[in-house]
């Protein structure tokens, strides 16, 4: 149940009434007067809760279509939306908003749909069924993940979370990019590790990759060639040192990824597209599309991008796709950019049969989302959209300061390091309290505060709370089981405390909405934390005002009517929560 959703099919519906009746011009395109396509909902609470319960600003989207003044509009409107039972009151205000109340019936039947629908309270089939491949993470395997590809991993899981909960299909998908020169560094680092573990010295100087997590590959290495290849040229170890460390460090990745709740549902290796074919069927298909040339570029203004040759390059027409230049594909030695292997991989994609494709990128890879986009418009004959979405950077604080740690990793702050001291609810929660490409702080003192300025803490207190009023139930000799929650008299709750945390519990479905719609699992976060300080208000007034608690021994129906209210608080948290990837409290610790 989706009270706002009501409301918006409400403001349609009148809005056709008054075409009928001639208030408004015949044929009135209003596809986006009140809602727009795919369930994007404007309607919604006003910023003021004593303006109502919704506010609309059709009219005023109306008015340049209808050729009339927006409160000419908005009069007829609110008027024939009052005339709904579900309605209170509609009022017009400013130059053309419409405020609408709920009427209480209408706004408590929110508490026992909640009650019903359980976990399921708020999933709608807005994404219709459709394949999202969301690509997430992708960090290089040459170590362990750092406190970036953290937020990456969080954001993209939770992305996914919200986009399956929401109607989607999501396919969880990790790109190991072990097919580049960063891979080939990468075994001559586990090389001299191996040379350690054997007795000689190890010279990590500049160019290798030198954390003490690759002394166990090393020392795995030692153990089963011995010292087979100590005086052995490069050309006899590489390949076997680089499959082994990569396979080394991709079980380190998943380990760590497995610590912070993120489970991927395919790893596709970009070395897997080098010798079959599949790079050159890519640009083939390109090809057939009259989008591959040989030319040169223009030489850049300023420093020259790494694909850039003052020679002869087999180029993309990117730019026939939105791009700023061509892209090179292949170099003048005949060897494939950085940039070919990506275009063939999102190849397969498309072929794959996804819908939409979306890809979480660090902010520093800002500058390859105009290529990206441009090939697989130009693969899919532009029928599978690429959305990419950028995570900026995290700052490690300690109380208010930016802090050091220990970096085991030897050149950055791991993953591990981060869950070690803050947990995995924690770093999840706090990562989606900003926006994925906005600066995040994340204070590890803040996080450990019990007080409403640590977000996570404050929400797993309110779904605590939820619980020990269940106790105090039982204590007082009052059954509170599922049966008796479902029969309870919502009509009680009238209170505008009352009222006030039905209508923010109530808020839920569209809060997924509006947050699959935008891809910004962080509004969810946002949300919780609201519905958290509501119920806690309401908790705490109960101390003042007797009548307001949620145990009376003396009144069970309003006892049951308002332990059913915090069940469904309770159901929403839950279920808000499970979309983050954080574990709900059932008691604090």
């Amino acid at each position: 149940m989706n009270l706002f959703a009501d409301m918006h099919g409400l403001v349609n519906d009148s809005l056709l009434r008054l075409v009928e009746e001639g208030v408004l011009p015949p044929g009135l395109d209003m596809r986006d007067a009140a809602g727009g396509q795919d369930y994007v909902l404007p309607e919604g609470p006003p910023r003021d809760a004593a303006h109502g319960d919704m506010a609309t600003n059709a009219a005023m989207v109306l008015a340049k279509r209808a050729g009339m003044k927006p409160r000419d509009i908005a009069g007829p409107l609110a008027a024939k939306l009052a005339e709904d039972s579900r309605v209170a009151s509609a009022d017009v205000a400013g130059p053309g908003f419409i405020n609408l109340r709920f009427d209480d019936a209408f706004l408590q039947s929110a508490i026992p749909a909640a009650l019903k629908a359980g976990p399921d309270f708020g999933r709608s089939r807005m994404g219709r069924g459709r394949r999202v491949n969301i690509e997430y993470v992708s960090a290089n395997p040459t170590g362990p993940l750092h406190v970036g590809h953290t937020r990456g991993a969080v954001f993209g899981d939770a992305l996914a979370r919200l986009m399956t909960y929401a109607g989607w299909e999501a396919t969880r998908e990790y790109y190991v990019n072990d097919g580049g020169a960063q891979v080939d560094a990468l075994a001559r680092s586990v090389y001299l590790r191996y040379r350690q573990a054997n007795g000689a010295e190890a010279d990590m100087s500049e160019g290798f990759y030198p954390g003490d997590y690759l002394i166990p590959v090393g020392e795995a290495l030692a153990a089963e060639f011995g010292d087979t290849f100590m005086e052995a040229p490069e050309s006899e170890w590489l390949e076997p040192f680089r499959d082994r460390a990569v396979k080394a460090m991709m079980d380190l990745i998943r380990d760590d990824l497995a610590r912070l709740g993120v489970e991927m549902d395919f790893f596709f290796s970009e070395r897997s597209l080098y010798g079959d074919g599949r790079i050159e069927a890519a640009l083939d298909a390109l090809g057939d599309r009259g989008l591959i040339y040989e030319g040169v570029l223009d030489p850049p203004r300023g420093k020259a991008p790494e694909d850039w040759e003052p020679r002869p390059q087999t180029l993309f027409k990117s730019t026939e796709y939105g791009d700023d230049v061509d892209r090179p594909v292949k170099k003048s030695d005949g060897s494939w950019t950085y940039f070919a292997p990506d275009v063939a991989y999102h190849h397969d994609k498309v072929e794959r049969g996804f819908d939409q494709l979306i890809n979480v990128f660090g902010a520093d890879h800002g500058g390859y989302v105009k290529r990206m986009k441009a090939a697989v418009a130009a693969l899919s004959d532009e029928r599978v959209p690429l959305e990419i979405h950028l995570c900026n950077l995290v700052r490690l604080l300690r109380n208010g300061k930016p802090c050091k740690m220990s970096k085991r990793a030897g050149t950055f702050v791991t993953l591990s390091d981060v869950i070690d001291e803050a947990g995995p609810d924690a770093t999840r929660f706090t990562m989606l309290t900003r926006k994925n490409d906005a600066p995040l702080d994340f204070d590890f003192d803040r996080v450990r505060e019990q007080t409403r300025e640590n977000p996570v803490w404050y929400v797993q207190y309110a779904s605590a709370r939820t619980h020990s009023v269940f106790a105090r139930a039982a204590e007082a000799g009052i059954a509170a089981d599922d049966s008796a929650l479902a029969e309870a008299d919502f009509s009680l709750l009238v209170h505008p405390a009352d009222r006030a945390l039905i209508r923010k519990a109530a808020e839920f479905p569209r809060s997924i909405q509006m947050a699959a719609h935008h891809r910004e699992p962080h509004r969810i976060a946002f949300y919780l934390y609201d519905l958290a300080s509501e119920f806690h208000a309401h908790w705490n007034l109960g101390a003042a005002e007797p009548e307001l608690r949620a145990v009376q021994p003396d009144d069970v129906r309003v006892s049951l009517a308002r332990l059913a209210l915090y069940r469904s608080v309770r159901v929403v948290i839950f279920a808000g929560l499970d979309i983050l990837g954080v574990t709900p409290m059932t008691e604090m610790r």
